[in-house]
């Protein structure tokens, strides 16, 4: 399981541990994710994604998964994601 926010992208950072002698050593920053089961209303099910918790805000802040998928890029979703957007989009044509 890859350390990648499957709705943002957001990955691992490295970076230096400083210490009071300013002596420097390498490590990395991982992002804060967590495993989550958001609800989609047009598909009328929940979606289990490991998404960070900035993406988790910004997706209350847009009005849901599905609004969030509308605006989001291509490039930045995982597979998984991906194909909940495809199915997103077919069952709203199919509604319409």
């Amino acid at each position: 399981m890859s350390r990648r926010c499957e709705l943002t992208g957001k990955g691992p950072m490295t970076g230096n541990n400083v210490s009071h002698a300013k002596n420097r050593t390498r490590r990395r920053f991982l992002p804060n994710l967590n495993d989550v089961t958001l609800q989609s209303e047009t598909l009328g099910r929940g979606v289990k994604l490991r998404i960070s918790a900035a993406a988790l805000r910004t997706v209350d802040h847009r009005g849901g998964l599905d609004a969030f998928l509308a605006k989001a890029k291509d490039s930045e979703l995982s597979d998984t994601a991906l194909k909940v957007k495809k199915d997103i989009v077919k069952a709203q044509a199919a509604n319409a």
